[in-house]
């Protein structure tokens, strides 16, 4: 159940920018625009609160569980990059703004974009390992939320490993093509 309220979520979030981006450059109306940007928290809050009631009654922790608190954390983490990029887009093709550029990034550029995405990175994994650590902690039953923590673990080493290829940009520039 919870694999799907994920899919579901995901859906959600995205129809909630797509709604706030049609408002925003199709009906001109900025408020609920910015209204329906606002709600997007909203879909990340109710998987978080049927993930716990689902463990609270019982069920024991799976990988999906976990994925649940990842998507959260990628959620925020990301949310506002993803519906900036979004706003660009829309801004092109409704808003009569010019076509957004293909940056094509070698160098510091490269170096200092890589290591931003891995500071979203970042903050996406403080984010959703606090939500693992809450359940955790909440559940207080280490068999049942073991998934949890082994969840935690995999994404620990997951960002160990994007740290060092983030920022092997920054000690091997990528040299533009020439």
């Amino acid at each position: 159940m919870i694999g799907w309220l994920i899919v579901a979520c995901e859906i959600g979030f995205w129809i909630f920018v797509l709604s706030g981006l049609v408002a925003r450059y199709v009906f001109k109306n900025d408020k609920l625009g910015y209204f329906l940007f606002v709600c997007t928290p909203i879909v990340d809050l109710i998987l978080l609160i049927v993930t716990v009631i689902d463990l609270r009654n019982g069920s024991t922790a799976t990988t999906v569980h976990g994925i649940a608190a990842i998507y959260i954390g990628v959620s925020v983490g990301y949310g506002h990059q993803m519906i900036n990029w979004a706003d660009r887009q829309f801004s092109y093709l409704f808003g009569g703004v010019e076509r957004p550029p293909k940056n094509k990034k070698f160098g510091r550029e490269l170096a200092r974009y890589e290591r931003k995405g891995w500071y979203h990175h970042f903050l996406a994994w403080c984010i959703g390992s606090a939500i693992l650590g809450a359940i955790i902690f909440y559940i207080n039953n280490p068999s049942q939320t073991e998934a949890l923590f082994n969840t935690f673990r995999l994404w620990s080493l997951v960002l160990g490993i994007d740290f060092v290829i983030s920022f092997s940009y920054t000690i091997f520039p990528k040299k533009e093509k020439v």
